[in-house]
């Protein structure tokens, strides 16, 4: 399970309550889960790559750190375009993966292909990520690693300048970013690789899919026409020009916000095909009362003035979790959400803090093993401990949208994936820009 622990600083951040319908059009920062793909990739390629319109945000600087460490010319100093010129890789050299699952599980492969000593450690969180399964994987791929028993941070990589690859089992039951990981480094391996996930379901499918899409826009050959397999053959990764979308999962809690009040939110720059869920989305947010409609001038969330209860099986998108529970909290109508068990594994044991948090305000919820049970009544005002998790920020913001007096322990850590967040959300509430 996720670890819990409570920081107060000496001044909370109260969030805005709504006294009108909300109506905004934004602008949001790239997708978190893009911005780290396309920087592995890219650094593993043939040639130069570009990002445009990449998020700048603790995470993804992270990702780009790492990478540079390991010898990648990574420039981010313009904001709207990030240039990755690979090199050798080589250490020695130190990598601090934050609280970041992508730095912590994408950059020990890159750094099995290294030549050198490649350390790696975090936040004192960070240490109680679900880690071992891809540690198992790379040792039995021919990849040198140290770490505690627990298979967990901090870890050293031994790398030999190559990896043999091959076939490999795993149980990424946990996150699917175990066989992300693996995938996005695999065509550099020797004999590329055959990933086979044994166990409960793997959640997040749609980060998967991503990866896959991903990896064959840069070249690789992948096959993943047999459930739960996927195969890499070797072979080079082609420098690109990445153009990263809007952040869905970044745009929830805006979208929730044109629910709660009945006011209305547009995402600008919204592409007509996306890697990312955007259907999932678009369905549960109209079972909970919204319409959401797709234009040139972007996605757009309307509200109906009524939210609605919702039961549903989040394992694909369990990112959404917190802000769904906080619309949840504001329906006319219980909920129930399931397939979440992973969740507990995430910054924070999420499931727990959420029923924590929630309750402390007055709600009734119940956690289950998986899932949390939601059964609307009047919440009041209080401090909510973000636990240094960005979603559970966005969870509490939401909330506060209707209650007064909500007030976040730590509105900063929402600098993980959206530094703008405070900003953004007190304009939008406010109307001013």
């Amino acid at each position: 399970m996720g670890h819990l622990t409570a920081t107060r600083p000496l001044r909370p951040w109260t969030a805005p309550t709504a006294s009108d319908p909300v109506s905004t059009a934004l602008r949001l920062p790239g997708s978190k889960s893009l911005t780290a793909r396309a920087l592995v990739l890219s650094g593993l390629a043939t040639g130069p790559s570009t990002l445009a319109r990449p998020l700048r945000a603790r995470d993804t600087e992270l990702m780009a750190n790492g990478l540079r460490a390991m010898g990648a010319h990574v420039s981010i100093s313009d904001d709207e375009r990030w240039l990755i010129r690979p090199h050798p890789l080589a250490g020695p050299a130190h990598i601090d993966v934050g609280l970041a699952g992508t730095v912590m599980r994408f950059l020990p492969p890159v750094g099995g292909l290294a030549d050198g000593r490649i350390t790696f450690d975090g936040d004192p969180q960070a240490r109680q990520r679900p880690l071992g399964p891809l540690l198992d994987a790379l040792r039995h791929l021919g990849v040198r690693i140290t770490s505690p028993a627990s298979g967990s941070l901090p870890l050293t990589v031994l790398g030999a300048g190559s990896i043999r690859g091959g076939e490999v089992v795993i149980d990424a039951s946990a996150s699917s970013q175990l066989v992300s990981g693996l995938l996005l480094a695999a065509p550099r391996f020797d004999r590329g690789v055959v990933v086979r996930h044994v166990g409960p379901p793997v959640p997040s499918a749609p980060h998967l899919r991503m990866t896959v899409q991903m990896l064959r826009a840069a070249g690789a050959a992948i096959d993943d026409t047999i459930p739960d397999v996927w195969t890499v053959e070797p072979g080079p990764l082609t420098g690109r020009g990445w153009k990263i979308e809007p952040d869905l999962s970044g745009a929830v809690p805006f979208f929730a916000a044109a629910l709660v009040t009945g006011g209305e939110v547009t995402v600008t720059g919204w592409p007509g095909g996306s890697v990312q869920p955007v259907e999932r989305l678009r369905g549960l947010l109209q079972e909970m009362g919204g319409e959401v409609s797709l234009s040139t001038a972007g996605l757009t969330v309307r509200g109906t003035g009524s939210v609605h209860g919702l039961t549903a099986d989040l394992s694909d998108v369990s990112e959404l979790t917190p802000a769904l529970t906080a619309l949840a909290m504001l329906a006319d109508s219980p909920s129930r959400f399931t397939g979440i068990a992973h969740i507990r594994g995430h910054e924070t044991d999420r499931i727990s803090a959420l029923a924590r948090e929630f309750t402390a305000l007055g709600a009734d919820l119940t956690e289950s093993q998986d899932g949390l049970a939601i059964r609307p009544r009047p919440l009041r005002g209080g401090v909510f401990e973000t636990y240094h998790d960005h979603r559970m920020a966005h969870a509490a913001a939401i909330a506060g949208l209707a209650v007064p007096g909500i007030e976040l322990s730590d509105v900063s850590c929402t600098s993980k994936t959206m530094p703008e967040f405070p900003a953004l959300w007190s304009a939008m509430v406010t109307g001013k820009s």
